[in-house]
């Protein structure tokens, strides 16, 4: 993982970063993740991100829109670790999560609004690869996120080596 803080990114690249608004929480065993996003909007339903975690994720970061829902958890720690398994760098989810203790030990960064006991429905309700609007930011496929324990910042470029 490469090191970073995204105090330094604005600081270097004030004109390529886009700050998002400071709503979420930590819960993964990393406090720090980047790559390019792989985006999904989801409310309340979470069947496209259980065929994701699936997939190798390359380093990459799952971006979800939950809808900003605070009524169930569309993380839990079956799927964490998954990703985790998969390689994929961390998930950004505009919505809640669950098993944050289990997320919490596992090697993967998480970012959430909140947490929720209850799952989701099953209903196969999901886009993949849309842009995403939440946290004041429309996040793009491909663009590349950057979060630590200081905040979230998105770029359209790659803006430090891997």
């Amino acid at each position: 993982m490469v090191k970073f803080s995204t105090p330094d990114l604005c600081d270097d690249f004030p004109d390529d970063v886009r700050v998002l608004d400071s709503l979420f929480q930590n819960y993964g065993g990393l406090s720090a993740f980047c790559g390019p996003a792989v985006t999904i909007k989801c409310f309340e339903d979470n069947s496209v991100v259980k065929q994701l975690v699936d997939t190798p994720g390359d380093g990459r970061v799952i971006v979800m829109d939950g809808g900003g829902s605070l009524r169930r958890a569309i993380l839990g720690d079956m799927l964490a670790e998954k990703a985790a398994q998969n390689g994929w760098s961390g998930l950004l989810i505009n919505g809640c999560i669950r098993d944050c203790v289990e997320i919490a030990n596992t090697h993967l960064g998480v970012k959430a609004l909140n947490t929720h006991p209850m799952k989701t429905e099953k209903r196969g309700l999901g886009d993949l690869d849309v842009p995403v609007t939440f946290a004041g930011q429309t996040i793009y496929p491909g663009e590349w996120v950057y979060a630590d324990l200081n905040g979230v910042v998105v770029s359209s470029e790659q803006l430090i080596g891997s």
